[in-house]
């Protein structure tokens, strides 16, 4: 008998609710209400599952990417913005598009920017809609780029052939991948590996002379059993750290990005570790997420950056 594959967008027992900034969010950047508010989420919560939702560590993202004008934060989405390079960025699991429209929105004054927001192929028809709405220089599914500052493409973590089809495309326009932007993606267990071999396949692409992929990912701790493998196996092959803000209006002093939430949120920034671009990856995801191939060895082992991070961040929340 021939199973059928789980959809991810509607796990079992799914009920979920359109959501609103979190207390204590702050950013100088106004989300289009009519794409992404309540009743544009409701409906696409009911067409699209999960993707249909804006998820917590979504509006984090977007408060680094346009921080308060009072804020330093360390390092910056743009370090120079007079004298940065074109971005060419890929967005996984972009769900209703927010991220990618918030991106558009403050790389808008530099022509040769490209955005590919990538999902599920069934994804895909959200993305193509709530961009479109939310920027008139983003078009869907196009053959070409044809200017385009945003495009949409089919991004199944794991689907090497999908990860090939960018790639080339990115390669045939010139354009070497400068950033991987994810927002809420660590938490089915089954999926863990398929991101991990996708963030790697992207990142190996490069050439090496050129400046590292920076991966930005912003986090929402829900589960940490199920979450910290991912994070043990992420840090093997690549170097991470949490983004950090300073606030000049209340002389706050250095903290972490979301250290002031509700909720446990990081916005990570990494790149891969040198070496690794010669160690083997695993074809088997169980053997990826133990750390075979990791550090040239077929050994499993595992990296600890991230449970040192959690526990500062958890020690940094005790009242004295």
């Amino acid at each position: 008998m021939v199973m059928e594959s789980r959809n991810p967008n509607f796990p079992e027992n799914m009920d979920i609710l359109p959501s609103s900034r979190p207390r204590g969010i702050l950013h100088d950047h106004q989300l289009g209400s009519d794409v992404f508010g309540t009743q544009a989420q409701e409906d696409a919560i009911r067409d699209y599952g999960i993707a249909g939702r804006v998820w917590e560590a979504a509006y984090a993202l977007i408060s680094y990417i346009h921080p308060p004008s009072q804020w330093e934060v360390e390092p910056p989405f743009i370090p120079d913005p007079s004298k940065r390079e074109p971005f060419s960025i890929i967005e996984l699991g972009s769900g209703v598009g927010i991220v990618a429209a918030s991106i558009a929105e403050r790389l808008e004054t530099n022509g040769d920017d490209l955005i590919i927001a990538t999902d599920l192929p069934e994804i895909c028809p959200l993305l193509e809609r709530n961009l479109a709405e939310s920027n008139n220089r983003i078009r869907a599914v196009a053959p070409s780029r044809n200017g385009d500052l945003v495009i949409i493409r089919p991004l199944s973590w794991g689907n090497i052939q999908e990860g090939l089809e960018i790639i080339s495309e990115l390669c045939n326009g010139n354009n070497s991948l400068t950033h991987i932007i994810c927002s809420d993606l660590v938490y089915f267990p089954e999926l863990l590996a398929p991101l991990l071999r996708t963030l790697l396949q992207l990142t190996s692409t490069n050439d090496h002379e050129r400046a590292p992929v920076s991966v930005i990912i912003s986090y929402k701790l829900r589960s940490p059993t199920k979450e910290i493998p991912f994070w043990s196996a992420f840090g093997l092959w690549f170097s991470f750290e949490p983004v950090i803000f300073n606030d000049k209006q209340t002389k706050s002093g250095w903290q972490r990005f979301g250290a002031s939430l509700d909720d446990v949120i990081f916005i990570f920034v990494a790149h891969r570790r040198a070496d690794s671009f010669e160690w083997n990856i695993p074809t088997n995801d169980h053997d990826l997420l133990s750390g075979v191939g990791a550090r040239g060895t077929a050994s499993r082992k595992e990296d600890d950056t991230f449970e040192s991070l959690l526990l500062m961040s958890l020690e940094e929340d005790i009242p004295e």
